[in-house]
């Protein structure tokens, strides 16, 4: 895998006329056996910044534990404190013709499928060289969607705060039941270098466009 335990990535997230609208943090926490799994364990965080935050209070984290070889989605929590409203879940995926080996309920999905966090991830594994597309389940602790994910140019010259990149945009499109949700894209701007860094992460959703730019590491 490019990235390694200890990885964090911090990023200035824009939004309609907000330069600085939130910051974002991602992290590889450690490589852990996960009840019998040896899994990934990836964390962001994600909070809203001032003035933003005065309108949009958010303050949220979010823990998968992805297994190591298959990428597959093992579990994933949400601890989410939105506009004063705080809420936690933590939820173990079990793939289709598995037995749970988590205390508690379990979510039966198909096999392959991964959770937002993880799909990140799992998009910076991909050889784009190789690869024209990829496909897999995505649940994000409501819905089941499929992401198709395709690299759209090979090699762009990327400038973020944290430096100059060259970059392959890799272009995700969200479908559930076979229909595209044309509300919702997302992109990807991949870095040309071992650790496939993701130097800008951009989302289009039915507020607005958030764009999240990789800024140096706090000294």
């Amino acid at each position: 895998m490019p990235f390694r335990a200890g990885e964090t990535l911090n990023y200035r997230v824009s939004w309609a006329a907000f330069a600085t609208a939130a910051s974002v943090q991602l992290n590889v926490n450690e490589r852990r056996s996960l009840f019998g799994w040896q899994t990934w364990h990836f964390r962001t965080v994600a909070r809203t910044l001032s003035p933003v935050s005065s309108l949009f209070p958010v303050d949220d984290q979010f823990d998968s534990y992805t297994d190591a070889e298959s990428l597959e989605s093992r579990q994933y929590e949400t601890h989410l404190n939105e506009l004063g409203k705080i809420s936690d879940q933590v939820l173990h995926l079990v793939p289709t013709g598995q037995k749970s080996r988590a205390p508690g309920a379990s979510v039966i999905v198909m096999p392959g499928t991964r959770d937002p966090l993880g799909a990140l991830y799992a998009l910076r594994a991909v050889d784009w060289r190789r690869t024209p597309e990829l496909r897999a389940p995505v649940y994000d602790g409501r819905d089941v969607f499929e992401m198709r994910a395709r690299r759209d140019t090979p090699g762009e010259s990327v400038s973020v705060p944290a430096g100059g990149f060259t970059a392959s945009r890799v272009s995700v499109s969200v479908f559930q039941h076979e229909k595209e949700v044309t509300a919702i894209h997302f992109a990807v701007w991949i870095a040309s270098d071992a650790a496939h860094t993701p130097v800008v992460l951009q989302a289009t959703l039915p507020f607005g466009t958030l764009r999240a730019e990789l800024i140096p590491a706090p000294q």
